[in-house]
């Protein structure tokens, strides 16, 4: 799990990285212009830390199934070797799926104004608002974000869907409530990001483009690439008993300082 987590906390940092300096620049600087390499650059590492994130969310999922069905051969079925190579999948279908999307996006025409500005009302370069800006034909682009984009979803979300499932069934014939309560609470954590995550990305990209609208993606955004990455550190060390000795312990040294 906790190798995992390490995976998960360097595409979170890789997430915030690719879009927030960039956003303090244009905030410090107050002319928020970007050249079209670096924007493309920065769609290129938001997409593949964004995607990868996605999956390795998707690969705990697998993690937490075999810790409470099979808990016994945890050690042995979820060593270090195999999550390495999990995460080395998920790096390898994550580069290969934004270097497809990217690669669609290279061929698309701008109109700027008169210094060539194109207008991208969106605090950093992602998908949907350059499409949106585009005045090519995007169908293609629309098109391989339902098909290849639903497709490399359905695979994760199927994956999370019947891994809690079985874990699900497996809790409701734990003899005990202090057992049940223990695998709950063992999974909660997980399962909190996975919606969030998953909910937002479904909410941005898999809609209609007549149901998007800028207000959206912009929300939406600040949530995966400011929210989620700064959630997932306090979500998961919450359930380590050491962080929460720790916490219990401040909250009640200020409580008597008070």
């Amino acid at each position: 799990m906790y190798y995992l987590l390490r995976g998960l906390s360097v595409t979170d940092l890789g997430l915030s990285t690719a879009t927030l300096p960039q956003l303090l620049a244009h905030l410090a600087s107050g002319y928020p212009a970007i050249p079209a390499a670096r924007c493309l650059a920065q769609l290129f590492f938001f997409y593949a830390f964004g995607v990868t994130d996605t999956l390795v969310i998707a690969v705990m999922a697998l993690d937490r199934y075999v810790a409470i069905c099979d808990p016994l051969h945890y050690a042995l079925v979820m060593n270090h070797k195999v999550c390495a190579h999990l995460l080395a999948l998920s790096w390898v279908v994550s580069i290969l799926h934004t270097m497809l999307h990217v690669g669609l996006v290279l061929p698309l025409g701008w109109v700027g104004d008169a210094g060539s500005h194109v207008s991208l009302p969106h605090f950093f370069c992602d998908h949907r608002p350059l499409l949106r800006a585009s005045c090519s034909d995007i169908h293609s682009n629309e098109l391989a974000i339902f098909l290849e984009g639903g497709f490399l979803m359905l695979g994760p979300c199927a994956l999370i869907v019947l891994s809690y499932a079985r874990i699900g069934a497996t809790i409701l014939r734990l003899p005990s409530a202090a057992g049940r309560c223990q695998a709950v609470s063992t999974c909660g954590s997980h399962l909190t990001m996975v919606c969030f995550l998953y909910g937002t990305i479904i909410w941005v990209y898999f809609q209609p483009p007549s149901q998007n609208s800028q207000n959206k993606d912009m929300v939406a955004a600040v949530m995966y690439t400011a929210i989620t990455p700064l959630a997932n550190p306090f979500v998961y060390s919450l359930r380590n008993k050491d962080v929460k000795g720790a916490l219990h312990r401040l909250l009640r040294q200020k409580s008597v300082n008070s």
